[in-house]
């Protein structure tokens, strides 16, 4: 029986070529972009859980009012970490990190790279597995250093870097292990791993601040240690070191939540990368929704070429049960094609997809966990799309089929409208969504930055270019290449610290303003290309006064409660400062949030991490990057020339927001062209239908329009229902999507015409086809069609 069951299905695919090419190619669009999906999911669900300790892993966390709001943020000082391991029950190890950027050397090779500085106990509580060394000693020495096979190739080629010596700020330093490559799916970014130690080395003496909140602690609770308990323990431990009532709380954040809970909103989580995943998940599912939804409507249709199997089968004493076995297992069968060529297609697919989300997903084909969930997302679907046909094929009652007059009952023509209404509405929600997410994105980049990116380049500070920075900048201008240079504390697209404790004469003791803080030596309005409102900028060889100094943003002014600020006096970093000019807001945070009170303080007491470079117009860029790069290898022979443009920065911002738009985009025209395809399969088979009463109509005079009119009509009715059902929802959907940013664009009327509009002509060229082909047919033959 089982064998008859797969005859007869290969048979009626073979039979039926149009409607089983029409079915497979939807499934394949609709499971292939599911698959692909699910993979970005699984890879966003699956970060840091490859750690063997994942389960009592935390990382410590400040809670504190800012601007009259509870805020968190992920950096505490530096003192936390002994303090929670030496003091409190149920800890059973603490470690602290730091992220750095420093000159590796080996031999004449020198190469810019990323450090993690941590505590030893680092390799005891993450699972990074090393291929060379050992765990409990590799980071016990000052000077010791534990690189990845990466960084192992980029120093040393195919040598063995066991007991070698790399070269960092003039210390010499002995590999003592090597790691295996991070999974791409970890948090932690790094090349090497440097010993805690070697900080102090540096400074001197160990940090013991309990104000400066600079640094990462991790924690590792004990098996039978609840995250509860531990945060009601250490909620208050910053007030009991400091004496202080105003303090910040710690609390501890767990690991499984790192990558996708990071958005906190009044002190509790609120959010994170989790709502982009859930968004794609419910785009997955209406994808392969309207796939099932093709197949059913392509199914029931074509009921009464299989009324009469039915009808014999039930008269020779089948039973309803066997028969929804053969329908589901034919459903099984075209689905299981349309999987197969559905992996074939993200194999091939999956390399273009990674450039649209910008990361580096691949095939699990050696996991058995994915060919397992892939048997069952195949039966899956197969019960989706097959069992509403294989119940309706199943009722049919013999003694109906076999009179002449036999036609599907009404109800099954308003089920499947019902379906090709829920189909359009998810299309027509999703165009919906992509156009105001695009708009969004265009908005935001419209916004002005309030600076001039335009030949803006800065470089990383060293003590090598501290030293020889007043030569070097006098060379860049002298030269013509330059025509202004800046020393910052930060590159001008992040912020730098943010501080509660700038004050100023007349201060509201309850004023708990947070201000963004800047550093400059001279010349950034100019170097920036700010806008400058009230005063000058700094000058110290005009003014050597303004060495304490500042110049304050519009925002600032505002928050001070001053009309006139210039020469007013603040106070911050235990000096007072005078005001001597006012700059128009820029953007040194996110784009699609509000500009913040911004300070920028003059070089007394500051450090400058970045050097500015406004490069003279007008000239070939090229070449002028070319000087540059001469005169740093002249003032900077010991560090590789790296310098960045501040616009590209600056477009770095909308990375995020802009795979989402290509995402959607994407998704939303699969999902019309798989609704078109079920919408084609309809109109074939309702032309087919009707052919004879075409046939009559040209007869009786009713011209080739008035036919086509009449074939679409129907067609068109089911879209405008959809595009009401859809517009309110997708209008919904986006205000509230909308509403997390403060800046953000309005969703205008004529986005709904525009999609209206669209959806209605793509509807007309699908179903105009079958249409106009039936209209122009000869009614002789029509009315001779069996």
């Amino acid at each position: 029986m089982l064998r008859n069951y797969f005859k007869i299905a290969f048979r009626n695919l073979l039979r039926t070529k149009t409607f089983s090419f029409i079915n497979i190619t939807g499934l394949v669009l609709g499971m292939s972009c599911c698959i692909l999906i699910c993979l970005w999911i699984y890879n966003e669900v699956s970060f840091d859980q490859f750690h063997k300790h994942k389960d009592y892993l935390y990382q410590a966390w400040n809670r504190g009012t800012f601007d009259n709001k509870l805020q968190c943020w992920n950096t505490v000082p530096t003192p936390l970490a002994p303090a929670l391991k030496s003091d409190y029950a149920g800890i059973q190890n603490t470690c602290r990190t730091d992220s750095r950027w420093f000159v590796t050397t080996v031999g004449e090779k020198k190469l810019s790279t990323q450090a993690l500085v941590v505590d030893p106990s680092f390799l005891s509580m993450f699972s990074f597995p090393l291929i060379k060394g050992n765990a409990a000693t590799a980071l016990k020495d000052v000077f010791s250093i534990v690189i990845t096979e990466k960084m192992a190739t980029k120093m040393f080629g195919s040598a063995d870097p066991m007991d070698q010596i790399i070269s960092i700020n003039k210390d010499r330093f002995k590999v003592t292990g090597i790691l295996k490559d991070l999974p791409l799916n970890s948090t932690f970014k790094f090349e090497y791993l440097l010993p805690w130690a070697y900080y102090i080395y540096l400074s001197g003496h160990e940090n013991q601040s309990w104000t400066d909140n600079n640094i990462n602690v991790f924690v590792q609770l004990t098996s039978h240690t609840t995250a509860a308990a531990v945060d009601q323990q250490i909620r208050d431990i910053i007030k009991k070191h400091t004496g202080s009532k105003e303090e910040n709380e710690i609390f501890l954040h767990p690991l499984s939540k790192w990558h996708l809970y990071s958005k906190f909103e009044n002190g509790v989580i609120a959010g994170g990368r989790i709502e982009i995943v859930r968004l794609f998940g419910i785009i997955a599912t209406f994808i392969l929704l309207i796939a099932c939804i093709n197949f059913m409507n392509l199914s029931t249709a074509r009921s009464e070429k299989r009324a009469r199997e039915v009808g014999i089968r039930k008269a020779v004493g089948a039973r309803q049960q066997s028969l929804v076995f053969q329908f589901l297992l034919e459903s099984l069968l075209l689905v299981t094609i349309a999987g197969v060529i559905a992996i074939i297609a993200v194999f091939f697919t999956l390399p273009v997809f990674n450039v649209l989300i910008n990361q580096e997903l691949v095939l699990p084909v050696t996991n058995r966990v994915f060919w397992t969930t892939l048997v069952g997302f195949i039966l899956l679907t197969g019960l989706l799309a097959g069992s509403y046909p294989a119940f309706f094929l199943s009722s049919f009652h013999p003694a109906g089929i076999f009179r002449r007059n036999f036609k599907k009952g009404r109800g099954t023509v308003n089920h499947r409208k019902i379906l090709v209404v829920l189909q359009f509405c998810i299309a027509i929600t999703l165009i919906i969504s992509t156009i105001v997410v695009v708009r969004q994105l265009q908005y935001a980049r419209n916004r002005s930055a309030g600076y001039t990116g335009d030949l803006l380049l800065y470089h990383w500070n060293n003590p090598s270019l501290d030293k020889n920075f007043q030569s070097l900048k006098n060379e860049l201008l002298s030269a013509g290449i330059a025509t202004s240079v800046t020393r910052t504390a930060s590159q001008l697209t992040e912020p730098f610290s943010s501080s509660t404790s700038v004050t100023w004469s007349g201060k509201d003791p309850n004023d708990n303003t947070d201000f963004e803080r800047g550093a400059q030596d001279e010349g950034l309005i100019r170097t920036a290309g700010l806008k400058l409102l009230h005063g000058r900028d700094l000058d110290l060889a005009k003014f050597p006064a303004d060495s304490t100094a500042a110049i304050i943003n519009v925002s600032a002014m505002k928050a001070m409660g001053f009309t006139d600020p210039i020469g007013h006096v603040i106070h911050e970093f235990n000096t007072d400062y005078h005001i001597v000019g006012v700059f128009n807001d820029f953007i040194f945070g996110s784009p699609y949030e509000q500009t913040h009170p911004m300070v920028i303080f003059g070089p007394k007491n500051m450090f400058f991490s970045v050097i500015h470079m406004r490069l003279a117009p007008g000239g070939d860029v090229v070449k002028q990057v070319q000087g540059v790069e001469k005169l740093f290898a002249k003032y900077n022979p010991d560090y590789p020339f790296e310098y960045h443009f501040v616009n590209k920065d600056y477009e770095q911002k909308f990375q995020d927001m802009s795979i989402i738009a290509r995402l959607t985009t994407f998704f939303a025209v699969l999902t019309v062209l798989i609704s078109c395809l079920g919408l084609f399969g309809l109109a074939s088979y309702m032309a087919e239908e009707r052919i004879k009463e075409i046939g009559i109509r040209k007869v009786l005079g009713a011209s080739v329009v008035r036919i086509i009119g009449l074939l679409t009509k129907d067609f068109l009715i089911l879209v405008g229902i959809a595009l009401l059902i859809a517009a309110p929802i997708a209008w919904y959907a986006m205000h509230e999507w909308l509403l997390q940013y403060a800046y953000r664009t309005m969703i205008e009327w004529w986005v709904f015409v525009m999609t209206g509009l669209l959806v209605i002509a793509i509807s007309l060229l699908t179903t105009g086809y079958h249409a106009c082909k039936a209209a122009l047919m000869n009614p002789v033959k029509s009315l001779k069609a069996d």
